[in-house]
């Protein structure tokens, strides 16, 4: 059952460990699987799908048949869901789009900063139960409005070599321009270093596993990332007029997860606190995934009561949590005061469920409380800033004795040479 604990001292309340979540060998089986791909290629990567995914493969890539046929196998109602979920996805996230700009205010003095997309990007998506169409959605479409000239798609496959027809339903709409039947260490490897069929890419991002987070930490520099990505999180702040059996239902959509997912209530209500235990019970019994639920609950699951709202909302800053929701009468007033969270849902008609798949803010989102510092995917994650500089030979005059000034007294005497010089010349 989960707990309940009277917040009246924050800092000492037992939170939950969110560090990585690996075994000790996990280190080392990633370093095999990254060595084994870089040297030898395709061939480690039908050795590791036939090990890890049970299918044997001749080649990875999705086909335009295979894209077709899945298109065909998915009922036009699902195609729809598709469609409005992606113009929502498309209309936020256009919003994010940078201008160049360039300043002219100064006389002989050109500054300015130009935004370009990266060339190419790999996006990770996990495969169990299946493929998450949701993903592709949330990560392909970005990465499009941004301009990325060529989206790999990567997850993998199930025994018999395929991939969900709903999920390439979803790569056909959001725009991927490639998909690979790869999972895994094995995947962000490929990704990073190329093989003899998949493209090196310059960026990876998605979701995964323990082994795809470790792969992805150990390949950053090699190419770049997202972010790495622990054990999914919901915190709910919940007032005394709250629906029990909702707050109990949206802790359950994160605790279903996996055993690692961390599920909590804040709450100045006591009276709803012991509801949403009981509620959660109740819920349980008929919840297909119930024993993951109920393990994420006995290990991170959590109901903090405490004086009043506003502490409920300072607890959830010291969280952090990926997901929060503020279940009050005026949750926009609440608003203003939350510093720490990756995405908000305000409201009691807001669940978390409905930035998953609908809504259109992204859906991957900073974890283990690193919404401290961070943010959620975006376009911004798809663009580089260049910067640019011009002077005239007249700006520089008046600009360089400063410029070796500040060189000479940081030690750098070339700085200041390279400045000086220019105020010889007799011409542009």
């Amino acid at each position: 059952m989960i707990p309940i604990y009277e917040a009246d001292r924050l800092e000492d309340l037992p939170l939950f460990d969110r560090g990585p979540q690996a075994e000790a060998d996990v280190g080392a089986a990633v370093d095999a699987v990254l060595e084994a791909v870089r040297t030898r290629g395709d061939e480690a990567l039908r050795e590791y799908t036939r090990r890890f995914d049970g299918a044997d493969l001749t080649s990875f890539e999705v086909t335009e048949a295979e894209m077709e046929a899945a298109w065909d196998s998915v009922d036009e109602d699902f195609r729809e869901t598709l469609r409005q979920a992606a113009a929502n996805i498309r209309r936020f996230h256009e919003a994010q789009v940078h201008r160049d700009f360039c300043l002219t205010d100064r006389p002989g003095v050109v500054l300015g900063q130009r935004y370009t997309p990266i060339e190419k990007v790999g996006v990770c998506v996990p495969g169990s139960p299946v493929a998450f169409p949701s993903t592709i959605l949330m990560n392909v479409i970005p990465a499009k409005i941004a301009g990325v000239r060529e989206i790999v798609v990567v997850t993998p496959p199930d025994e018999n070599g395929a991939i969900s027809g709903s999920a390439l339903a979803a790569a056909k709409i959001a725009g991927a321009d490639r998909v690979f039947k790869l999972g895994g260490a094995q995947a962000v490897a490929a990704l990073a270093y190329g093989t003899e069929t998949v493209p090196r890419v310059d960026k990876i991002v998605g979701p995964g596993g323990v082994f795809v987070a470790a792969a992805k930490r150990k390949v950053f520099g090699q190419v770049a990332i997202d972010m790495i990505a622990g054990p999914s999180e919901i915190l709910v702040v919940a007032d005394g007029k709250s629906d029990p059996a909702w707050a109990a239902a949206d802790l359950l959509s994160q605790a279903e997860h996996d055993t690692h997912a961390a599920a909590v209530l804040v709450t100045d209500s006591r009276l709803l606190a012991e509801a949403v235990q009981r509620e959660i019970e109740t819920q349980l019994a008929d919840l297909p995934r119930r024993d993951i639920a109920r393990k994420s609950l006995e290990a991170n699951g959590k109901i903090l009561v405490t004086k009043d709202l506003a502490a409920a909302v300072e607890a959830a800053n010291r969280i952090a949590p990926e997901h929060l929701e503020l279940c009050v009468d005026d949750p926009f007033a609440l608003l203003p005061l939350v510093k720490n969270a990756g995405s908000v849902f305000l409201g009691r008609h807001t669940p978390e469920a409905l930035g998953d798949y609908f809504a259109g803010p992204n859906h991957t989102l900073p974890t283990s409380g690193t919404a401290r510092f961070s943010s959620p995917l975006s376009v911004d994650d798809f663009v580089k800033k260049t910067q640019f500089i011009y002077y005239t030979r007249e700006a520089l005059t008046d600009a360089a004795p400063r410029i070796a000034d500040f060189a000479e007294r940081e030690g750098l005497h070339g700085h200041a040479r390279s400045a000086l010089s220019r105020m010889e010349e007799k011409g542009e």
